[in-house]
């Protein structure tokens, strides 16, 4: 057993619910429905056990946390744990009254998705009209005087509009832009024809990046994560797997990260059965892939396996039926032809579907036309 350390970071999947429909979309393909979700009071046992061993700061994510009538109740209980909260959100449904209870209950930062500078390709991308209420919610929020962060993933459908992506953020008052290449698994991949750019595509929005980060001199950070497609460099598993971070789902499976669900060898642990400190400490689950112990030839002969913990354990496990192989995003991996030979080129997108009720409601969703929701 690899010994682990303290992690500082939670990502609380509040719901798997949500108003849009992305087509690259990380959550699981098979979604948590309503009926399973953890209560606010079971939240706000997460969060004290949370910070108990050292977590510092939250994501209350989804799908769509707005979704949750109890979000309120879920801040408040993050506030008293003494965890920094910031709400990822598509913005729907964050009206003035909304957003002034998750102020008085302690709210510390809003970080808002967008699609693209476009209202129509954002709707399009997005699968339902949203744009608008996504240029209210900033409003709201920057009056009510809350940190104010703007997420953006990138794809063929959207990296030419980097440059009005970065004037957007500036004029809604943003103090952070995060511009996060897709990353391709679960929904993503399904849809990486439609998704995955080209290096042209690509060194452009990376020169627009520079001659932002050049022109706001500090006064915006723009945070610009590189698409491990590209590189030949596979990108740090969450900074090691099981090392700094767990994620917490909508039903209390606590997993190393967001992508685990699709471990299909694995049992991860639940809130329900068990304290986040014996999970951590005590679970096989995480125990997996922790340190070097785990790696192969490869990886465990490589000048960067201190560095880039041999990848996305996920990533490899999707790619390959094996999470112990090399992530094929790197230029050493047998399986690196996986994703150098990758094809993009389709315009079409599968959207995926709203997750109501029972576990798989949201498995599948439509393909061709934007409509319906999520996020």
């Amino acid at each position: 057993m690899t010994e682990a350390g303290l992690p500082w970071a939670l990502l609380a999947e509040l719901t798997h619910d949500c108003p849009l429909h992305c087509p690259y979309c990380s959550n699981p393909l098979e979604l948590i429905g309503r009926t399973d979700e953890l209560t606010a009071e079971e939240w706000g046992r997460v969060m004290r056990e949370a910070a108990g061993l050292g977590v510092l700061s939250t994501h209350l994510s989804g799908g769509e946390p707005l979704r949750r009538r109890d979000l309120a109740e879920i801040v408040a209980a993050t506030r008293d744990a003494g965890i920094y909260s910031q709400l990822v959100t598509s913005g729907l449904g964050l009206g003035p009254e909304r957003l002034a209870e998750l102020v008085a209950a302690g709210l510390d930062c809003v970080q808002l998705s967008v699609q693209h500078a476009s209202p129509a390709e954002s709707d399009l991308i997005a699968g339902t009209r949203a744009f608008e209420a996504k240029g209210r919610a900033a409003g709201l929020v920057r009056e009510s005087g809350l940190a104010l962060g703007l997420n953006v993933v990138l794809h063929r459908r959207n990296l030419d509009a980097v440059d009005a992506i970065i004037e957007l953020g500036v004029s809604w008052g943003v103090q952070r832009i995060e511009l996060a290449n897709a990353q391709y698994q679960g929904w993503a991949l399904r849809n990486l024809r439609a998704l995955l750019p080209d290096r042209e595509q690509l060194a452009r929005a990376e020169e627009s990046v520079a001659r932002w980060r050049e022109r706001l001199d500090g006064r915006i950070e723009i945070i610009w994560v590189l698409p491990d497609y590209f590189t030949g460099v596979p990108k740090p598993c969450m900074g090691g797997w099981g090392a700094v971070s767990l994620t917490v789902a909508p039903d209390g499976t606590v997993l190393p990260c967001p992508g685990a669900y699709v471990m299909e060898h694995l049992t991860f642990p639940n809130v329900r059965d068990a304290s986040l400190a014996d999970i951590w400490h005590g679970s096989p689950a995480f125990d997996a892939y922790r340190g070097t112990g785990w790696m192969n030839d490869t990886c465990a002969s490589c000048s960067r396996r201190d560095l880039d913990f041999g990848g996305c354990r996920c990533q490899a496990y999707a790619l390959t039926g094996d999470a112990a192989r090399t992530d094929p995003a790197c230029s050493l991996s047998p399986d690196h032809h996986l994703v150098k030979n990758a094809g993009a080129g389709s315009d079409s997108f599968v959207y995926r579907a709203s997750v109501r009720g029972a576990r798989g409601a949201g498995k599948t969703g439509g393909a061709g036309k934007p409509g319906g929701a999520r996020r």
